[in-house]
């Protein structure tokens, strides 16, 4: 099929005006969808010292500029992963935890972060480059966990400097530019951070024996969650070199609430398990997120034709021969 999917905002709204756009040949679509965001972002190895802390975690997020950095790498801003199922019925919603998912969740209170019963929701900042009520919280959030600024260097009651390395693979340009705004950020709390750039096979040799602090992380989820989920977030997998589970988070509950999901007998318990996951999931705070598109940007050939009524996949992959045909 003549198509491209186009995943740039910018290339979108500024490369698509070749000669068979402009006659009409080529047709520029946008397709919403209900798929799960997935994540993306930066991870945190929590087998590390620097990040086993949550509110460490938490800090370093609410030192992530996302607006700033949203508006300048992506000219046109674009929404923000919220979740890991997110964009989804199987996203964990805002606000306390009810029903169902309140009561898988409450057997393991005592093991939740902050969040995952009350509601959670990503710090934002003011979109200023400057950032500075959320570098006050976040400051103040390294100081509850033992760090304060020295000199302007955050040290701990033994002197430690708080530094970390931030792991990337050649040729990833976008990520560079989001390192190095964050990385700035970091300075103004005083973080000492490196950037190391590897090639790719050593940038894989590395994640695979979890051999980094931060580095770029990327989930694909699907709207049927099923054994991949422990590949991905299990206790075990947490401890197998190649595995996906790189923050190394290990959870009783995220062990549950993935049991629960793979023996629901009805759709009620599979979407409360999964939105139970999803709470504890991004509570956690392994990752700090980046941003999702909700919708599909495809040019395609005029004579392709899809229904008014999408389902929830959206155009999805592959371009279902139920979803497109040609007129």
């Amino acid at each position: 099929l003549n198509t491209m999917r186009e995943t740039s905002v910018q290339k979108w709204d500024t490369q698509y005006d070749f000669p068979a756009a402009q006659s009409g040949d080529v047709v520029k679509s946008i397709i919403p969808h209900k798929r799960p965001t997935g994540i993306r972002g930066l991870v945190m190895n929590t087998r590390r010292p620097a990040f086993k802390d949550w509110r460490v975690r938490e800090a370093l997020i609410t030192a992530f500029n996302f607006e700033f950095i949203n508006q300048t790498i992506n000219g046109e801003p674009q929404p923000r992963i919220s979740s890991y199922f997110s964009n989804s019925v199987l996203g964990m919603g805002s606000g306390p935890a009810e029903g169902k998912v309140r009561a898988f969740l409450e057997p393991f209170a005592a093991d939740l972060l902050p969040g995952a019963l009350e509601g959670y929701t990503l710090p934002a900042g003011d979109g200023s480059e400057r950032n500075r009520a959320n570098i006050r919280k976040a400051l103040g959030l390294m100081e509850e966990a033992g760090w304060t600024l020295d000199g302007g260097v955050l040290k701990n009651a033994g002197g430690n400097s708080f530094a970390f390395d931030i792991l990337l693979s050649s040729g990833a340009t976008e990520t560079q530019q989001i390192v190095d705004l964050y990385a700035a950020a970091l300075e103004r709390i005083g973080a000492e951070i490196t950037v190391t750039t590897v090639d790719g096979a050593e940038y894989k040799e590395r994640t695979n024996t979890f051999d980094f602090d931060m580095t770029w992380y990327s989930r694909g989820l699907s709207l049927s969650p099923g054994n991949e989920q422990n590949l991905y977030w299990g206790s075990e997998a947490a401890d197998t070199e190649g595995s996906r589970n790189w923050m190394g988070m290990k959870s009783p509950a995220a062990k549950a609430m993935i049991e629960r999901l793979l023996t629901s007998e009805s759709q009620d318990d599979f979407l409360a398990a999964t939105k139970a996951l999803d709470r504890v999931l991004t509570t956690g705070r392994y990752v700090i997120p980046v941003w999702h598109s909700p919708i599909a940007r495809l040019a395609h050939a005029k004579e392709l034709r899809y229904p008014e009524k999408l389902p929830m996949y959206g155009d999805w992959i592959g371009f279902q021969p139920d979803v497109w045909w040609y007129e």
